[in-house]
């Protein structure tokens, strides 16, 4: 899925040589709640070892979303750091870039994506994103560290 036009210009794609790498960093370590103070290495490197998906302005003005995806390519995702610009806010580009992302994985086979939100739950179930069915069965392991 190289690149996909929203109604209103605005280009999705999953070619991760058009994510402005240092637009998202300051993104993710100045705005985001879950990033605040994730060093720039550590965003290199979670890059590195992810799919990685942008929303772009109309007539190449630049990137305005981006999501990460971990995933087994197979089976299995999680849908994180998805990010639209509070400038182009309030249009509808975080749903659309989110549906574009799990139809990129429907077409791998992934049959199963995960995400973690504070305060977008209302975002991704129009999506069609649920509360985990069984969450007892679900654990995680937390390595204490002195930076993300």
């Amino acid at each position: 899925m190289p690149t996909i036009m929203h109604s209103a210009g605005y280009v999705f794609s999953s070619d991760p040589a058009l994510v402005d790498a240092d637009l998202v960093y300051t993104w993710l370590s100045t705005d985001a709640y879950w990033a605040v103070g994730r060093p720039r290495e550590t965003v290199d490197r979670s890059f590195a070892g992810s799919l990685l998906f942008g929303v772009y302005h109309p007539d190449g003005g630049g990137q305005v979303g981006f999501a990460r995806v971990v995933t087994d390519g197979a089976t299995f995702a999680w849908l994180c750091d998805v990010y639209i610009d509070r400038a182009a806010r309030g249009r509808g580009l975080g749903t659309w870039m989110v549906e574009r992302v799990c139809e990129d994985l429907a077409s791998r086979g992934v049959s199963r994506i995960l995400l973690a939100t504070l305060d977008a739950h209302t975002v991704y179930a129009k999506i069609g994103f649920t509360p985990l069915a069984e969450p007892d069965r679900w654990m995680e392991y937390r390595r204490a560290r002195a930076s993300q």
